[in-house]
């Protein structure tokens, strides 16, 4: 019944070749797969490891990332998974044998439209309504747990840098007083430069907070001296103190991360009542994933005509080179976006018409329906014309 609402040619053919993807598609998704989370598990067991957060803790995180990467990696699976069907058809040779009863790309494309469908409505459920759950989830247990970034308590022992290495810090000694970014440490060592002359600031004490109304985060150090200058030079400073307070963090660092993720995190219905420009491109992205489907799905067809002669794995090279240069200009318009260097009304849909444009350029060109109109361009044709 589904068959017929799409008019799709249930033959023996079509079987054939959809089985052969299905197959091609859960093999690739496997690999893919394996490569992504299984290094995301060994990172997860080496932050455990670093920070002395029990594995369990950390488990739901590789869960969530799993459901947020996903969408990529079935698009990625998908569009390879075509390539290579199509592809063995042809060195077979049993496509050349269906183009002669009449059966071309656009029969091929027709074949494979269920499980193009299928994925479409999956990837487009992940996008707009599980994968901002599982970063929201993300979000709410990284915040019952110590988190592995700058904002994280100091681990003892261990330098560490911030604000891009101007800050090199390293505490003997520490111990967390709570949950709320709060951490005492002691026999102090920090490096910094300032307007060009390295600053050393040895402290018995220190603690890290949080300040409530900048958002920055701070280390007061307690009965300490600080040096100016390099140790025996002329022109050092040296300077005892009590009580001194050193910036780490910037907080309108922290709150321009916090930005992204919450529109991230947002559902999409509250993400289309926003009208900024981080709102926008969130909400063009997770439309964009789906989106992309359809377009390399078209595209992999295409790809996978190829010859016996043709060297193998060719097509797969071209078909990955396409993909990366897709997604990567679907991120740089995002970011573009996001900055106000473009407008959200070509966004990332220009990103998708151009793919369509060169979809339709390329099918043309390969049925030969420009050979008319290059004929008519005189400087291109340069055959002599007789007259009788």
């Amino acid at each position: 019944m589904l068959f017929k609402i799409f008019n799709y040619p249930n033959t023996i053919i079509a079987s054939y070749l959809l089985r052969n993807l299905i197959v091609f598609l859960f093999a690739i998704s496997f690999v893919i797969g394996l490569l992504v989370f299984g290094n995301q598990f060994v990172l997860t067991v080496q932050e455990s490891v670093d920070h002395g957060i029990p594995i369990m803790e950390l488990l739901p995180l590789i869960g969530y990332n799993m459901l947020r990467d996903i969408p990529i990696i079935l698009a990625l699976s998908l569009f390879l998974s075509i390539i290579i069907s199509i592809s063995q058809l042809y060195k077979n040779s049993e496509a050349v044998v269906m183009n002669s009863i009449g059966l071309g790309e656009r029969n091929f494309i027709s074949f494979i439209q269920p499980i193009v469908i299928l994925l479409f409505i999956v990837i487009f459920c992940l996008t707009i309504f599980a994968v901002p759950w599982a970063k929201q989830q993300k979000s709410l247990a990284e915040d019952q747990t110590v988190n592995a970034s700058e904002f994280s308590f100091i681990t003892e022992g261990r330098f560490e840098s911030f604000k891009d290495g101007e800050i090199v810090f390293y505490a003997a000694d520490s111990l967390i007083t709570n949950t709320g970014g709060e951490q005492n440490m002691e026999e102090i060592f920090i490096y910094s430069s300032g307007n060009g002359k390295p600053i050393i600031v040895l402290a018995s004490e220190a603690k890290k907070y949080m300040d409530d109304q900048s958002k920055s985060v701070y280390l007061r150090l307690k009965d300490g001296t600080r040096y100016e200058g390099l140790p025996g030079s002329k022109n050092i400073n040296i300077l005892n103190f009590d009580l001194y307070d050193l910036e780490i963090i910037s907080g309108e660092v922290q709150k321009s991360i916090n930005n992204f993720s919450e529109i991230e995190e947002m559902s999409s219905i509250d993400l289309l009542s926003q009208n900024s420009l981080l709102a926008n491109a969130e909400m063009q992205w997770r439309f964009s994933q789906p989106i992309s489907i359809l377009l390399l799905s078209v595209f992999g067809v295409f790809l996978g005509k190829s010859s016996p002669r043709t060297g193998k794995g060719i097509n797969l090279l071209i078909g990955i080179v396409v993909f990366m240069l897709y997604n990567n200009g679907l991120l740089v318009a995002k970011n573009s976006i996001e900055t106000g260097q473009l407008s959200p009304i070509i966004g990332m849909w220009s990103i998708h018409l151009f793919l369509f444009l060169v979809l339709v350029v390329f099918y043309h060109f390969r049925e030969g329906n420009f050979s008319y109109f290059f004929d008519k361009i005189s400087f291109l044709n340069n055959r002599k014309k007789n007259h009788v």
